[in-house]
């Protein structure tokens, strides 16, 4: 019996553990990209070259896990809702986070970045989630939380209070080119994102959604790699392999991990909020990585401070989306 509820607790935090691992490999991004903007590259190649560059990766996973055929007929059914939402969730996602890292650190992005937890939350009237009765599973249009929003502002307030002393340095007009953009990928990434999952109907895995939303955006990618070919010229050796490595470790790993940690958490708007909310930990991930590759300055008392709230806000979102679930566990088994 104990071993059985370990077990079920394990699989409860499996999707928050996925999670916490995608934002790991998601803070190579800020990184990388940072790295490619102190030496000259330009956004528009890392936005491209990442989406490109993932293609011929995912398209091996899946051919050796023998599921491009199902996948390519799921496109084929609704193909234009395929090419708008891959191009909201990854489109109006990754190329205004590249853009942004023309105005402002890749630390201030990841930290700007987070907003997305707040984002997920409010969207959720805009889907639907099955909830349990008595008569069985009811379809609801899905209601923002004020407890998980709350824990998410705990979380955000972590982060302004790491970022304050860097802002002080930064003039307004940069803070802004440097924040709308990221404001605008915080929406489009979960919109895109949980659209394609009620698009899917659970007949994929997160490996062919990964490949068939990179697949459907690269008309997109290819006009911007156009587009920067003839203003900016092509890229450099070096920004096209740091390119290379940010499609492989961010791309691949932490978009399968991420949407393989959605897709476990489907039609309950709360678990998905938890499991969007793990991605502050990009931030912590992002300032190690600088601190070690790009000799940024040691944080101050204060962005430790944030750091530590952080992690409170993390847990205390954690517990209470488990409790909801503790509490409707209850009451299903006695009736």
């Amino acid at each position: 019996m104990v071993d059985g509820k370990k077990q079920i607790e394990v699989s409860r935090l499996r999707p928050i553990l996925l999670g916490v691992c995608s934002a790991l490999f998601f803070a190579f991004t800020f990184v990388l990209n940072q790295s490619m903007e102190l030496a000259g590259g330009s956004w528009i190649w890392s936005a491209s070259l990442r989406y490109i560059f993932m293609v011929p990766f995912l398209l091996c996973i899946v051919l050796c896990r023998k599921n491009l055929r199902p996948l390519i007929h799921v496109m084929k059914e609704q193909p234009g809702t395929w090419l708008l939402w891959s191009f909201v969730g990854f489109g109006l996602f990754y190329a205004p986070l590249c853009y942004a890292s023309a105005y402002s650190p890749g630390w201030l992005i990841a930290g700007t970045w987070q907003i997305t937890i707040i984002s997920g939350a409010l969207l959720a009237p805009l889907f639907f989630e099955s909830v349990e009765r008595k008569d069985g599973l009811l379809s609801q249009r899905g209601k923002i939380s004020l407890k998980g929003l709350s824990m998410s502002l705990v979380i955000l307030l972590g982060i302004v209070l790491m970022q304050v002393e860097h802002t002080k340095h930064i003039t307004f007009s940069n803070l802004l080119l440097g924040v709308v953009p990221v404001l605008i990928a915080s929406f489009a990434y979960p919109l895109g994102n949980r659209k394609m999952m009620d698009v899917s109907r659970g007949r994929l895995d997160a490996y062919q959604r990964v490949l068939g939303m990179t697949l459907a955006s690269l008309p997109f990618w290819l006009l911007l790699s156009l587009y920067g070919f003839l203003t900016v010229g092509p890229p450099t050796n070096m920004q096209s392999f740091q390119s290379l490595l940010v499609a492989l470790v961010s791309g691949v790993i932490a978009t399968v991990l991420f949407f393989k940690a959605t897709d476990m958490v489907r039609g309950d708007m709360q678990k998905l909020a938890a499991v969007e909310a793990t991605q502050s930990m990009e931030v912590l991930f992002a300032l190690a990585g600088e601190l070690l590759l790009l000799s940024l300055p040691i944080p101050s008392p204060l962005s430790w401070l944030g750091i530590f709230i952080v992690i409170i806000g993390m847990i205390l979102h954690s517990y209470v989306s488990h409790r909801k679930e503790r509490k409707s566990g209850t009451t299903t088994a006695s009736a």
